[in-house]
């Protein structure tokens, strides 16, 4: 496969196969200037959605990708099986954010994956956006504004320390996390502007999803 990239000057939607709703994408689609699909995840969009930019991964799901060539959509057939479709898209996408609907829900071992992804993509502002959460791996320095009693569940997909934190209910200070140690979920904002500071990457960060934007902005 070819090293195209693609370029967006905006936050783009990566739409994979999963579960997704009608509303959900029809929320996330006027936020973004892009649209691409990962394999399978564009086969929802045969009925009339809206037409993506570009579709990618190993293709093992994809329906008629004749037809979508022939619509002048680029399929791009990448045969590595050492990666999900969600990292091909990710390594060549290139935007100011990623909103990423369909990697959450279903399948437990393909969210794991996707947090994967995540942690292999750290430095980068890709958010995953499910039915109720959204879910993103904290920059060192993390600070968005909520509203007081907001859930803000901290999970560590690596080892991370916590160094300190503002706004929490129960706060991070030098703290380390680590599965199957110290974990933050089910923490809450007792002020309505968080923050917090780690030591490195792995830290995830999980939102209601009403704080999509509040959530696109902590990240820009």
């Amino acid at each position: 496969m070819s090293d195209l990239r693609l370029a967006f000057d905006g936050p783009v939607l990566l739409l994979g196969g999963g579960p997704v709703s009608t509303d959900t994408l029809a929320e996330l689609r006027p936020r973004c200037v892009g649209l691409v699909a990962a394999d399978g995840g564009a086969n929802r969009l045969r009925a009339g959605g809206p037409r993506p930019d570009a579709i990618l991964g190993d293709l093992d799901s994809l329906e008629d990708a004749a037809g979508w060539r022939a619509q002048g959509v680029p399929v791009l057939h990448d045969r590595d099986q050492d990666t999900t479709d969600f990292e091909k898209c990710l390594t060549r996408i290139e935007a100011p954010v990623i909103l990423a609907a369909g990697f959450l829900g279903a399948r437990f071992d393909h969210s794991l994956a996707a947090l994967h992804a995540l942690l292999r993509a750290a430095g980068r502002a890709v958010i995953l956006v499910g039915e109720e959460d959204v879910l993103f791996l904290a920059p060192l320095r993390w600070r968005a504004r909520l509203e007081a009693g907001a859930r803000v569940s901290i999970y560590p997909v690596a080892p991370v320390t916590g160094l300190r934190s503002e706004g929490l209910e129960w706060p991070l200070r030098d703290l380390p996390l680590a599965a199957g140690g110290f974990i933050g979920t089910s923490n809450r904002a007792a002020e309505a502007e968080v923050a917090a500071e780690f030591d490195g990457p792995g830290a995830a960060i999980m939102l209601e999803r009403r704080f999509l934007d509040a959530a696109m902005r902590s990240l820009a």
